[in-house]
């Protein structure tokens, strides 16, 4: 492997987010990898820092050429130039687009359980969001169309956020479902935003479907937004993009991002987003085949030595979504517990709605620290139990 993704980095004391806790803790929370980027981004930022002058930005011709070609070879659809704007991250896209496409006091549709900072860019803003409740066997999530169409039938309902691969369950969806998706929103006059900023971290063999590639309708009734930040753990570095293909469309989501001012560049967005694109592959390529041994992983030690934990099974992310309704009481009380005792911070799956009994483990970490994790999630249960039945 030419790639060292098990050097465990000390990222505590350097401003990160994700590890700014206590020493004792160990934070698998929020979607941000332990892995440095891939050498040819940390090259072309060195280029950067090494000029010394740190002067406004603009797009160049290349970040256009870069989003088009990776779209294009790597997911087989094909974008123009006119429809990509740049933006400095898919959250902030999706909170001006909700402000300037839906008024206050509209619902946003969302296949719960999802990105839980969906339902800050909706609140925040005055719209309601309006759940539709993906359906679990026990094995895996579907929609439920009846109660899907019944929602964006309301005549209050203007725009829907899909999660495409799914976070936090990691699912693909197929090409008929999307079609079925685009085919409704359609009929009731619904637009659709794709987020699918997880779309390059699928399992080695399986590849997702780009919304707007589905069918005409699909494309001219939706906005999609990328970037390399998940995938190339750039998220720092503020860069992403929106693709509009229809002009109408396009016209007010620019005028949006703009009166925004979250449409322009910092001095290594576009750089950063062009070297991951046509440098990065091999990188990437070896990294979601680690990140697919650990879930292999994960998965294996789960079901040998946590009987009461069920992962389910996925196809995208870094994400492990785990079914805990077999360890008493409820996942609050569990993630509480699980990172007061034992310093393991994951995430609770009410943060997602419709998650109760869930939890969200970042599995995107070396291998030692993923046996840390594991080993302190199967020796807190037991104590956890014993002090819940003592509650009682």
């Amino acid at each position: 492997m030419p790639y060292d993704f098990n050097k465990v980095i000390n990222r505590r004391g350097t401003g990160s987010m994700k590890w700014d806790v206590p020493e004792r803790e160990l934070p698998m929370w929020v979607a941000d990898m332990d892995f440095k980027t891939a050498p040819e981004i940390m090259e072309a930022m060195r280029r950067k820092t090494n000029l010394g002058i740190y002067g406004y930005s603009v797009v160049p011709e290349d970040w256009y050429e870069a989003y088009i070609r990776w779209w294009e070879r790597r997911h087989g659809f094909t974008m123009e130039k006119e429809w990509l704007i740049f933006c400095t991250g898919v959250v902030p896209a999706i909170s001006s687009m909700v402000r300037k496409l839906t008024t206050a006091g509209e619902n946003i549709l969302v296949l719960t359980p999802v990105y839980n900072i969906f339902f800050n860019s909706i609140m925040n803003n005055g719209r309601n969001v309006l759940e539709s409740r993906l359906r679990y066997d026990g094995s895996g999530y579907e929609i439920n169309f009846e109660d899907l169409e019944e929602k964006l039938s309301d005549p209050q309902t203007s725009m829907m956020l899909l999660c495409n691969p799914h976070n936090p369950v990691g699912k693909i969806w197929d090409r008929e479902t999307l079609r079925n998706i685009g085919e409704l929103c359609v009929k009731h006059h619904v637009i659709v935003i794709s987020d699918e900023i997880h779309c390059d971290l699928t399992e080695p063999g399986y590849d997702y479907v780009p919304f707007a590639s589905v069918s005409r309708e699909c494309r001219e009734n939706s906005i999609t937004c990328l970037a390399p930040t998940k995938a190339f753990n750039l998220a720092g570095l503020q860069t992403a993009a929106v693709a509009v293909p229809d002009p109408y469309l396009r016209h007010k989501v620019s005028r949006g991002l703009n009166t925004d001012e979250v449409a322009e560049p910092n001095v290594f967005a576009a750089d950063a987003a062009v070297s991951a694109f046509t440098h990065g592959e091999a990188w990437l390529e070896e990294l979601r085949s680690y990140l697919w041994e650990n879930r292999t992983y994960a998965e294996e030690y789960i079901g040998r030595e946590i009987p009461s934990i069920m992962p389910v099974p996925a196809h995208a992310t870094y994400l492990l979504w785990m079914e805990c309704k077999d360890v008493i009481g409820s996942s609050v009380e569990f993630s509480r517990f699980l990172r007061k005792h034992s310093g393991l911070y994951v995430s609770d799956g009410n943060e997602y709605r419709n998650g109760e009994g869930f939890l969200r483990m970042n599995l995107a970490c070396p291998r030692t620290v993923l046996e840390d994790g594991l080993l302190r999630l199967k020796e807190t249960i037991p104590v956890y139990e014993q002090w819940m039945a003592s509650q009682c």
